[in-house]
């Protein structure tokens, strides 16, 4: 039997780091150079806190490695419907764009619940704005990979120590060594 290369708490440790990282690069963007996040920004950013929540609960309990690595996994993709659905904004015709709306905190001091969590939903005519790049990317593009590699990852962990109790998994045609 080989030994199990990556421990539970650090395999919850890296995602957790990434997340970290991407949401101290996101409060560069904002305070440093002056861009402020649309509504669907502030929920991806929601997601990538949850993410990185649940990961540092997993990695200091070091237990339930399946349950908090398919909670991670989900709120992963959570976040990366909602970084797609900003990147399906960006790339509409001008004339699609919804129209801009409030901010978060105007909608959360004067609107329903229900009316605010609709508009962050399905985003306003300021989550269409490109306000940067790197690689040809916008910062929802760069979140969706993110995103998508997180919740790939994470299912993987999920997966792996579930049913491969930490050892790599064997097909049924292999007899036990």
């Amino acid at each position: 039997m080989r030994p199990n290369p990556l421990s539970p708490r650090l395999a919850f440790v890296l995602p957790a780091v990434a997340c970290v990282l991407l949401l101290g690069f996101g409060y560069y963007l904002e305070h440093v150079r002056g861009l402020q996040p649309c509504p669907l920004c502030l929920v991806q950013r929601g997601f990538f806190y949850a993410v990185t929540g649940v990961c540092v609960v997993g990695a200091v309990h070091g237990r339930w490695v399946g349950f908090y690595g398919a909670v991670a996994a989900i709120l992963a993709a959570g976040g990366a419907a909602v970084a797609g659905r900003q990147v399906w904004l960006q790339h509409l015709p001008p004339d699609k764009v919804p129209q801009c709306g409030p901010d978060l905190f105007f909608m959360l001091d004067n609107f329903p619940l229900s009316r605010t969590l609709k508009t962050l939903v399905s985003g306003t005519g300021e989550c269409a704005a490109v306000d940067w790049t790197f690689l040809g990317l916008s910062i929802a593009g760069w979140s969706l990979l993110w995103f998508l590699a997180l919740a790939l990852y994470l299912g993987w962990i999920a997966i792996w120590r579930t049913r491969g109790r930490g050892v790599p998994l064997r097909s049924a045609a292999q007899p036990p060594r």
